[in-house]
């Protein structure tokens, strides 16, 4: 993979894991806090 991404891969995948994981937990933080108000309101 030294083509055109050969430079870029590595960003590539440090990229897209930093993006699944901001994915992943940004609407877990959302439901832990809009979960209490909707359960005890």
């Amino acid at each position: 993979m030294y083509g055109i991404f050969g430079a870029y891969t590595r960003w590539a995948v440090v990229f897209l894991i930093i993006f699944v994981l901001f994915f992943l937990l940004v609407p877990g933080y959302y439901g832990a806090g809009a979960a209490p108000g909707v359960v005890d309101p």
